[in-house]
């Protein structure tokens, strides 16, 4: 059974075709025009990349151009309803046929797309699918992430992912639709807001009923009225006044409440048109000068960085199971929340993250040049990701520039930091409601964090630059951790919070020769033991609001996680609990805190059993 792809606008009637499809590779782009010219000589299985093992292909070397083709029974269908194709995801560029006949294309390798096949619809009911995907392995004007140039992973970048990677699916639908839903929520005001759309034909006399609803109590059911095709609408909870009462509804890591949606469009005559589920939280986050804020208290950010990958699967999903997996190891080990890196990750995994309480980052996948075409790429698949991602209330910021990649000459071009300046604003304006990391690790110009790349392996260095407020002017004016400036010349450090975004990236692996990491272990043990001293101090150091460990699971060469590449924990996850998760020390217990001497002068952890922070509740940071 198939999970619903966009779990959050979900109808009944709709079908997967991932499974087992005809493909041709096409190395230099140029041996096949049309699909009438392809010749088929293997399968693939949809939506594993070409470059996997599961895809059956395992094609990890150089080809300009895939080619795709399946067979599929339409829905019978009566007027006034549609067909719609799903994509979502085709790295890079995309063009459809349906019956020989060109549907569509689109551009942009981690944003989904839709197509209406319905005019190209044979009789009969058997139709074939033909998808071209054109991705150039050497461009780097395009968003790509980790994916190699090279022919071999090297460094921190990994193989490549071409053509179909998330799940293909058609859905029958009416020709005036519920196209697009927008969830926003207000603590202060106790206030749900919906922003929907109409797709298709926009008639007179539209009607658009919602109905909210906690387990068995009903929050709202209400009857709206759509105005050129929209409807806009602020929901006013019931208040309890009591923060005991409050805090049941609040969506937080410990207590991901959901509100359940079934949101129905009506003629003019009341006759239900147009069906879906959805749902939505009351949360909200901000910041208040140095710190993270969760539903209006200090909340200290545990993360970790998760690229997202799987042995067999790239940076697919072997299933949805997956997923889940991936965010009950990380609540599992102690964090509260991950930074996608370098991904715009599939919705399910954003589904498993709202239902079980997980906060993240959204990352935009880095172009490596600085042109125009790069420049135009990236501002409208980031614009697209956020359209797609704004509604999950897992995701609490949002990071469009990792590194100062594609802005190489960020301190001494004016261009360039006035490209990232304007995306900080553009997705500000976007949604005004998270905070945003302008470009993430250093050279910052335009953030609401600074967040900083520190891989030294010396504790005493880490406690001596992020120890107290006094060292602030030497952080910002003497340190360089990366080698690089924290802030630009104009843009001084004013008053945001601080967060390590990412650290540590030791490593442990049994094959030393071809594995790598920041720095490495020759034992898991000793393993065990530098990441509990790393995050014991990394807790105590009051100038941090936060922390974003290097790494969640082994990627490829990199063998820094806590996790082997298969999810298997390198240690047990009780232990990274509780050294995740160790409380602050007290002042004196940190300045007493000597790394010369034996590491059993470290504060002493918590057991294991340790109850959680309270849901919204005071997080010491």
């Amino acid at each position: 059974m198939h999970a619903y792809p966009r779990p959050q606008l979900e109808r009944d009637d709709w079908t997967s075709l991932n499974g087992e499809w005809r493909f041709a590779l096409d190395p230099d782009g140029r041996t096949f025009i049309l699909p009438k010219h392809v010749r088929w000589d293997r399968t693939i299985t949809v939506p594993f990349a070409p470059e996997t093992p599961a895809s059956g292909v395992h094609e990890t070397g150089y080809f300009l151009a895939c080619w795709y083709s399946r067979t599929f029974n339409a829905p019978e269908l009566v007027v006034g309803e549609r067909l719609l194709i799903h994509f979502g995801a085709v790295d890079h560029q995309a063009t459809v046929w349906l019956n020989g006949s060109l549907v569509g294309t689109h551009e942009g390798g981690y944003t989904p797309f839709m197509l209406d096949l319905t005019d190209f619809l044979q009789p009969g009911g058997e139709q074939t699918l033909v998808v071209r995907a054109y991705d150039d392995p050497h461009d780097l004007a395009k968003p790509r992430g980790k994916q190699d140039w090279q022919r071999e992973p090297h460094s921190i970048w990994y193989y490549r992912t071409s053509g179909i990677w998330q799940t293909v699916w058609i859905e029958r639908v009416p020709v005036s639709r519920i196209g697009s839903l927008r969830w926003t929520s207000s603590v202060e005001r106790y206030e749900i807001g919906l922003d929907a759309k109409i797709a298709g034909e926009i008639r007179d006399g539209l009607h658009l009923s919602l109905r909210l609803t906690l387990g068995e109590r009903v929050l709202i059911d209400d009857l709206y009225g759509v105005v050129s095709g929209e409807v806009h609408r602020r929901l006013s909870l019931s208040d309890p006044g009591i923060d005991d009462y409050r805090n049941e509804l609040l969506w937080s890591p410990h207590s991901p409440t959901l509100i359940q949606a079934e949101i129905e469009l009506r003629d003019t005559d009341g006759r239900v048109i147009d069906r879906v589920r959805s749902y939505t939280a009351l949360r909200s986050v901000n910041i208040q000068g140095d710190r993270f804020v969760l539903n209006g208290r200090p909340y200290t950010l545990r993360m970790v960085l998760d690229q997202g990958y799987w042995p067999e699967t790239g940076l697919t999903a072997p299933d949805d199971e997956a997923f889940r997996r991936d965010v009950e190891l990380a609540k599992a080990m102690g964090f509260n929340g991950v930074r996608k890196h370098q991904k715009i990750e599939d919705p399910r995994y954003l589904y498993w993250a709202d239902r079980l309480g997980l906060l993240v980052w959204g990352e935009m996948p880095s172009a490596y040049r600085f042109t125009p075409q790069s420049i135009e790429r990236l501002t409208t698949e980031w614009m697209a990701a956020i359209e797609r991602d704004i509604s999950h209330p897992c995701i609490v910021a949002w990071v469009p520039f990792n590194e100062s990649w594609g802005v190489p000459d960020l301190p001494d071009i004016p261009a360039q930091r006035s490209y990232i300046q304007a995306i900080y604003s553009l997705t500000k304006t976007l949604d005004p409601t998270r905070p945003v990391i302008g470009n993430d690790g250093w050279e910052s110009s335009a953030t609401d964090i600074i967040g900083i790349h520190d891989y030294d392996d010396r504790l005493e260095r880490i406690q001596r630059r992020y120890r107290m407020d006094e060292s602030l002017p030497r952080l910002f004016n003497r340190e360089r951790p990366g080698g690089r400036l924290l802030t630009l010349e104009g843009h001084p450090h004013s008053g945001q919070p601080i967060m390590l975004t990412e650290f540590g990236g030791i490593a442990y692996s049994q094959d030393v020769a071809h594995t790598w990491g920041y720095s490495r272990s020759d034992s898991v043990g000793a393993f065990a033991q530098r990441y509990t001293n790393l995050l014991v101090l990394i807790n105590s150091l009051p100038m941090l609001a936060g922390f974003c460990y290097t790494q969640f699971a082994d990627t490829y060469q990199e063998s820094n996680g806590l996790l082997y590449a298969d999810r298997t924990p390198k240690f047990p996850l009780e232990h990274m609990h509780r050294a995740t998760s160790s409380p602050p020390a007290s002042r004196d217990q940190f300045l007493n805190l000597n790394f010369q001497q034996s590491l059993a002068d470290l504060p002493m952890l918590p057991p294991a059993d340790a109850p959680p922070e309270a849901a919204g509740g005071a997080n010491p940071g």
